[in-house]
């Protein structure tokens, strides 16, 4: 029997079993996000992963050179684009991240390093269906030239550094709350006749560090 053959129906038996699980899920909790995806949901979507990138695409090169300056690039777009779900690190410990379904992966581990660098850049570009992946590039050289440096900052992430996370801070994306309580904060600071109201939280953080 051809590999992909075996393949396709080891897929087919994993969406059985999750197919059931998920009636079982359905009848029990209803709907609902909260519950963990079953083993069997996580293996036929990491087949389904693998699948929906065309076998032409699977093994194209990284046209990006692994450059100190890709890399910057790659990393304070991730802070500003990415990390609101996956965090600086990648490994998804997020208040949005921990709530999807399925949850926003590690992408410091095999399931995600394992893949190419075409599927990886892909998956960047194109988003996953029924996922809270979205599609992020747009059929231009400028895009996909973004999508590849991405690329080139997850395979860092294993490796990504203290003086690194804490770069990246200044480009996580700031709330109009968060803003507004800095005016205030500065316009006190200043010399402003009043000071914040009691009980009001003191300034957060610009920026945060999932």
């Amino acid at each position: 029997m051809r590999r992909g053959t075996r393949i396709v129906l080891i897929l087919l038996a994993a969406a059985s079993v999750a197919g059931a699980a998920a009636v079982v899920s359905f009848l029990r909790h209803g709907i609902s996000a909260r519950t963990k995806p079953t083993r069997a949901e996580a293996v036929l979507a990491r087949g389904l992963r693998h699948f929906a990138v065309p076998s032409a695409a699977r093994n194209r090169t990284n046209p990006v050179p692994e450059t100190a300056e890709a890399l910057s690039e790659a990393r304070r777009h991730f802070a500003d684009h990415c990390a609101s779900c996956h965090g600086n690190d990648g490994r998804g410990v997020t208040e949005i991240g921990q709530n999807l379904y399925p949850r926003a992966p590690d992408m410091t581990r095999r399931q995600t390093q394992s893949l190419s660098d075409a599927e990886l850049f892909f998956i960047v570009k194109n988003g996953v269906r029924l996922t809270g992946m979205p599609a992020w590039g747009k059929d231009t050289a400028e895009d996909d030239r973004a999508s590849w440096q991405l690329v080139r900052f997850l395979r860092h992430l294993p490796s990504l550094t203290a003086e690194e996370m804490e770069e990246m801070k200044k480009y996580n994306p700031v709330s109009r709350a968060e803003l507004d309580e800095q005016a205030e904060m500065e316009r006190f600071l200043e010399g402003a006749d009043s000071a914040p109201s009691p009980g009001q939280p003191t300034m957060r953080k610009m920026k945060r560090s999932h």
